[in-house]
């Protein structure tokens, strides 16, 4: 019950934001990550350890739905057609990742090897290109086809890479922690 209630008060403040848009600018997303925090903060551990398991089944169900959303939507000729800028693109937004991600590691006790590995996990962000990536196309933009299809080609290049990455890189760059008795 609690997650149809918290779901159904999320909707509620998204919606609020489009009824006020003329009168005052709220962001309804804030209001739902600050709803969020506040569960978080006021109810007993459990409730929102629960909440965040119940809410984490409903997103395996909400992902494919985006994913196939994306895929019925992307025209894969603008995706083929990106051509070579479209993937050195990729790349740079890459190497800036990296540095983003090497920058927050920094003045951690990890090692080098387990920041490399840092590295690698972040390079695949599928989901976010795939939620991201159809916004302009849905804003009627005349780019939208193209951006959506560059994000979608930042899918099929980075998931795959920082899968393979991961898997080979492991065993070699993490340490199993010891257990305590």
């Amino acid at each position: 019950m609690k997650v149809v209630i918290v779901l159904g008060t999320s909707f509620l403040l998204m919606s609020v934001e489009a009824w006020l848009e003329d009168v005052v600018s709220v962001s309804g997303l804030l209001a739902v990550v600050s709803m969020a925090c506040m569960i978080k903060i006021k109810s007993a551990p459990i409730v929102s350890k629960r909440l965040a398991e119940k809410f984490g089944k409903l997103w395996v169900a909400a992902e494919v739905m985006l994913f196939v959303l994306v895929g019925a939507v992307v025209d894969i000729r603008y995706t083929m057609g990106a051509g070579a800028a479209a993937v050195l693109m990729i790349a740079i937004a890459l190497g800036f990742r990296a540095v983003g991600v090497c920058l927050c590691l920094a003045g951690t006790k990890l090692n080098r090897r387990e920041r490399l590995f840092g590295i690698i996990a972040y390079l695949p962000k599928a989901t976010v290109q795939a939620a991201i990536g159809s916004v302009p196309l849905a804003a009627g933009l005349p780019c939208g086809q193209l951006v959506l299809s560059v994000a979608v080609l930042s899918i099929l290049i980075t998931a795959p890479l920082g899968a393979v990455g991961m898997d080979l890189t492991y065993r070699k760059f993490l340490e199993k922690e010891k257990e305590v008795s």
